[in-house]
């Protein structure tokens, strides 16, 4: 034990030696932008983009001249924000000469992805200046590449938390903290395509919390306006697409293992908000922690994988408070693929976190189909550790849902029939 302990002080005092003695420096401005990206927000789509100088990009809706406003100012550590809200009739919106098509109606073919920074962490460094070691742009184009009418991220943007370590060649000249050039190296610069191609619905994830990336995401991606400083929890809200409606929940804070009351309670609200505006048409709930689903802890010989279940603060909020129209919750957190299906007493439950960052589990291992039980219903279950993305097309009586390989080959075809969730996988040779 007290050998551990020197090797971790050891660890820990060489990472201080290479952060030196303050935050990491402000960005270049000249390597700040201006970028730009459409998100949905309960009040519609709005355009975002970063300022040059203080100074907002030029903006057009539908070929129109169209000026942004300042959404939060400049600071040591991020430029200004800049935003313009589409009016309900707009068709495209974005800055000169890069237009962004919006909605028309329900969304055709959504992109969902999640937690897709690359990790630098203490003494852990994944291979970010590899592109098979971190491949999310590789992702993210190939996302792009199917022509989606919109994207979810589901959360965990922000995952450089603190120097290289030990001068790894891995993540040598990596930024980190949080500041606007962490966040342009881990999704800007990266999601690119992505961004271009479609608006996009952000959730906040637990890297999101104001203790870790939180001031990124208030300035930046939060749906709600810039309030000076990091909300602890922010409210849940509704976008509407034609007859689809999703509801996108705030769970950085939730506890995975226990259910502390002051955290189901922080949870109770915004379920009871979604319960009420939601109704009973079709809809999503959109929340980067899983509901009902579990993490893969290891694996016991000839008996397989050995499950943790997820998410109890959530689970304990949710009782009574889903709306019955809700088909499908659609999460991250846990690195992976993975889909359940309860039955009709439940939302079906989707897992896409293998957008970037290290995976839970190894990729060498195939799906796993076993039953399990959470949170008293056993779901028809499947799993596997594959980087990638997910593509959910309307079809006929619900939608197909292709979980997507960096070779893009489709290795899990799935079919959304009301709340029943059916998978079949191919993970053969890859």
């Amino acid at each position: 034990m007290i050998l551990r302990r020197g090797v971790r002080l050891f660890a820990a005092l060489v990472v201080l030696s290479v952060a030196g003695c303050g935050r990491a420096a402000a960005p270049d401005p000249a390597a700040s932008g201006p970028f730009s990206w459409v998100e949905l927000t309960a009040a519609g789509p709005e355009l975002r983009a970063t300022a040059l100088d203080g100074r907002c990009p030029a903006a057009e809706i539908d070929g129109v001249p169209a000026a942004m406003s300042v959404r939060a100012d400049a600071d040591d550590a991020f430029p200004a924000v800049c935003a313009l809200a589409a009016p309900p009739s707009a068709h495209a919106i974005g800055t000169v000469g890069h237009p962004v098509p919006l909605p028309s109606g329900a969304p055709r073919r959504i992109v969902v992805i999640g937690d897709t920074g690359c990790r630098v962490q203490g003494v852990t460094a994944q291979d970010c200046n590899h592109p098979t070691g971190w491949p999310f742009a590789r992702v993210a184009a190939q996302a792009a590449a199917q022509a989606p009418d919109l994207v979810i991220h589901v959360g965990d943007y922000y995952y450089r938390e603190s120097p290289c370590p030990l001068a790894r060649n891995v993540c040598a000249g990596s930024p980190h903290g949080d500041q606007f050039d962490t966040w342009r190296t881990d999704l800007f610069d990266p999601a690119a395509p992505l961004l271009a191609r479609a608006p996009v619905v952000f959730v906040r994830g637990n890297h999101e919390a104001c203790k870790r990336g939180g001031l990124g995401w208030a300035r930046l991606l939060d749906a709600s306006p810039w309030r000076g400083a990091c909300p602890q929890t922010d409210p849940a809200f509704v976008v509407r697409l034609g007859d689809l409606s999703l509801g996108v929940l705030d769970s950085s804070l939730a506890e995975d293992r226990d259910a502390p009351a002051a955290e189901v309670d922080r949870m109770v609200p915004q379920f009871e908000a979604l319960q009420a505006q939601l109704g009973g048409g079709e809809s999503f709930l959109l929340t980067h922690r899983p509901i009902w689903a579990a993490a893969p802890v290891g694996r016991l010989g000839p008996f397989g994988q050995i499950f943790v279940g997820l998410n109890a603060t959530e689970q304990a909020a949710a009782r009574g408070r889903v709306a019955p129209g809700v088909s499908l919750v659609v999460s991250g957190h846990i690195h992976h693929f993975a889909a359940y299906s309860f039955g009709k007493t439940r939302p079906a439950q989707l897992v896409a976190g293998e957008g970037g960052a290290n995976l839970v589990e190894s990729p060498r291992f195939g799906a796993n189909h076993a039953p399990l039980t959470i949170d008293g219903l056993t779901a028809d279950k499947v799993n596997f550790a594959r980087y990638g993305y997910v593509l959910m097309t309307r079809a006929e009586g619900g939608w197909t849902i292709d979980a997507h390989d960096l070779d893009d080959q489709i290795v899990a075809h799935c079919r959304l029939s009301g709340r029943d969730l059916s998978c079949a996988t191919d993970l053969k040779g890859r």
